[in-house]
Parts: C-alpha cells; sequence; structure tokens
C-alpha cells in the first residue's frame, strides 16, 4: 500500500487540487506552446500554481505533465525530452507540496488509437513506460493514467506503469450521460467496462474526472459502488458544466457551489475529491474547509 492509500485507509477524506492549464494561460502561455516545456524554462511560474493548491488546502497536487508522453511531446518537436520535462513536472510539485502534501503524477491519453492502427501496442507502452519513470524518479507519490476513454490505451498504460513503479496507481475515465440515461466515453465504453479492466489490471484507485460537474458525479460515483465497494475513489470534477458565453467556454459553478454538493459526494463513496475544467484554488480552500470541519 503505497501513501496515498495509507491517508485513505486512515480514513480521511482527501483533497485533490483543481485546473491548471487555465493559470498557466493566464501566466502568458501559448496555444501552440507546449504545457510542459515549461517546467523546465519557466519552473517558477509552474511551481507557483503548484503552490495556489498546497495553500488553499489540497492534501494531493497533480504535476505539469498531463501531454507529457513522448507522442503528445512529438507534435513540439521535444520527443526527445520526454524523460526530463517528466521528471521535471514531478520534482517542481514535490517541491511546492513539502512535507504538507502528496503529489500524483499527471499521465493523460495520447491522442493515438491502436484500434485504428495509429500507433503499435508497444509503440504506446514504450512511451508511458518512460513518462511514468520520468514522474517516478521525480519524486511523485503516485500516478494517475487520467481523462481516458479508451479501454485499450488505460490497459497499456497500467500495465507500462507497473513496469517501472510500484507506486499507488489511479486511473481515471471521463463519462458523459448517452440520452438513455447511460454514462459513457466518447469511445463507448461504460462503468461496468471500465472497472471490469480495472479490476483486471489491479488498478488502486478508481473514479471519474472531467466532463460533469460534481452533480453528475454523484451518479457516477454511486453507479461504481454499486458495483466495486471496495477501492478507492477520486473524483476531480469540473466547476459545473461548461457554457458558451460571449465568445468563450466559462464554467459557472462558483466555489460555494460547487462545494456544497461535496458531502453527496462523499457519502455516495468518493475518497478524493477535487477539481477539473474551470477549478480554481478558491474551489479547492471552499472544499477543503468543508472537508476538514
Amino acid at each position: 500500500m503505497g501513501k496515498i492509500n495509507e491517508k485513505i485507509a486512515e480514513g480521511r477524506v482527501l483533497v485533490s487540487d483543481g485546473a491548471w492549464g487555465t493559470f498557466l494561460h493566464a501566466k502568458g502561455l501559448k496555444v501552440q506552446e507546449c504545457p510542459e516545456s515549461w517546467n523546465i524554462e519557466r519552473p517558477s511560474d509552474v511551481e507557483e500554481i503548484a503552490q495556489s493548491y498546497v495553500d488553499a488546502g489540497a492534501d494531493i497536487i497533480l504535476t505539469n505533465s498531463f501531454g507529457g508522453s513522448p507522442l503528445k511531446l512529438m507534435g513540439y518537436g521535444l520527443r526527445d525530452r520526454c524523460y526530463d520535462l517528466n521528471r521535471a513536472a514531478a520534482e517542481i510539485s514535490r517541491k511546492a507540496a513539502g512535507d504538507r502534501a502528496l503529489v500524483l503524477g499527471s499521465v493523460g491519453p495520447t491522442g493515438k488509437m491502436v484500434m485504428m492502427g495509429e500507433v503499435s501496442p508497444e509503440e504506446l507502452s514504450e512511451g508511458f513506460m518512460e513518462q511514468v519513470k520520468g514522474l517516478a524518479d521525480g519524486g511523485t507519490d503516485g500516478i494517475v493514467i487520467e481523462t481516458m476513454s479508451d479501454l485499450e490505451e488505460a490497459r497499456i498504460a497500467v500495465e507500462a506503469a507497473r513496469k517501472v513503479t510500484d507506486l499507488d496507481l489511479a486511473v481515471t475515465f471521463t463519462f458523459s450521460r448517452t440520452q438513455t440515461g447511460e454514462y459513457r466515453t466518447i469511445m463507448g465504453a461504460g462503468i461496468p467496462e471500465y472497472l471490469e479492466m480495472a479490476a483486471a489490471a489491479g488498478v488502486d484507485i478508481l473514479g471519474p474526472n472531467c466532463g460533469n460537474g460534481i452533480a453528475g458525479m454523484i451518479d457516477i460515483v454511486r453507479e461504481i459502488r454499486a458495483i466495486d465497494p471496495v477501492t478507492p475513489v477520486l473524483v476531480h470534477a469540473n466547476a459545473g458544466l461548461p457554457e458558451y458565453r460571449d465568445g468563450e467556454t466559462v464554467f459557472p459553478e462558483s466555489p460555494s457551489e460547487m462545494a456544497s454538493r461535496v458531502k453527496e459526494l462523499v457519502a455516495a463513496g468518493a475518497n478524493i475529491v477535487g477539481g477539473c475544467c474551470g477549478t480554481t484554488p478558491e474551489h479547492i480552500r471552499h472544499i477543503a474547509r468543508l472537508l476538514k470541519s
């Protein structure tokens, strides 16, 4: 059992961090620029984001490495920097966390599909191993393979991570509600299929992220708990469902509105609660105050 699951085993509900990309862009990240490049070129700016979540009361912070796979970095001409950029991402969050928070290394989807012949399983696995090795060597306490929709990619990512680290391993999927009321990924995977894959792969922490506000996450966690009542569940919810206003996408839930549903989310079975798109340190501060009171 790793450090994250040790905390959960103590009976605590842990608070995770919120959105990163919004703040990188606010600090000057250009649309065509690689976010992970800042881990080496502008580390103090990245550290400020991590520090803001620690100061807000997060027990867990992530790393600036969501798009840090070789296949993603290739588009920026940074394929050969994969290990270095991920290790730097972990070291930055580790420094910000100190002894106040734990660090989860973020691993996002590659955007390539095995089933379409865009990448071989071997290339996918080697890339995930390189990325996870960098994060683990940089000092993370766990790895979160997040925002996944393809069962095969997630399975390969889990197997690759297991080859290079024994840290706690979380896998979160992004589900949307269909017209028939089911929750499925854009690749068509439902919650039962996701849980079957995760159980077979030996995942330590389950959960949904992105795609829904807390209201939708409550329903998803209830469905997860109806099938798996034991495995810890991590939830990174958006600050409400996105709305398009005056030419830009906004997430409407205020910090107090988002926090008002957290007790219901925990009652449904969540063990770690944090945010995704639209969430700020103030959202996390409200959640932390509620859970720690």
